[in-house]
């Protein structure tokens, strides 16, 4: 009898274990889902932002010798700009649906065209919970690596969901294998 319970316990705690596995997964794969939309909606805002507009940073003191210690900077990547997009951003992952792949991971895509097009949302979960899900831990993200989001958005450069996500953050440790997309 004794041994029979001890198995019996022995399979419970291994489901357990098995639960509290996938519990984990899935909350990864909500997290790298969210950093990985976050990156796409600060690149479009970015890129909406007209080129030509500029903001000038520096000291507004005049030198002794007369002159300002003032350079311009493209609006579109200054700091300023780039905390007004990150205080809005997380607002837009209800824009997002979960999509299961074969292996049973969840990625995110744009389930709101932009530009008005349509979409192919055969494959997408439409829910509200996936979208405050992904809302919550993009706002986690923002508050925590605010500091990282404006080094690799203050600068343009290639593969930032990468670098961001995996390299940098470890939110996503298996996002290199994802594919790369279009904005």
């Amino acid at each position: 009898m004794r041994a029979v319970l001890v198995f019996l316990v022995q399979i419970t705690l291994l489901f357990l274990l098995l639960d509290v596995t996938e519990a984990a997964r899935q909350s990864q794969d909500v997290r790298c889902g969210a950093c990985r939309a976050l990156v796409d909606e600060m690149e479009w805002a970015i890129s909406q932002v007209d080129p030509k507009k500029t903001v000038q940073t520096g000291s507004f003191r005049i030198n002794p010798d007369g002159s300002q210690s003032i350079r311009e900077l493209p609006l579109a990547r200054s700091e300023g700009n780039l905390l007004d997009l990150m205080d809005s951003v997380c607002e837009r992952m209800q824009d997002y649906g979960e999509v299961v792949d074969s292996s049973e991971r969840k990625t995110y895509v744009r389930i709101k065209s932009r530009t008005g097009e349509s979409l192919d949302l055969s494959e997408a979960k439409l829910d509200s919970r996936v979208a405050s899900g992904l809302k919550f831990a993009c706002e986690t993200i923002v508050e925590r690596h605010e500091d990282e989001l404006i080094e690799f958005f203050s600068h343009e450069m290639e593969n930032v969901k990468d670098y961001l996500c995996s390299k940098r953050t470890d939110l996503c440790d298996y996002a290199l294998e994802i594919p790369h997309d279009e904005l």
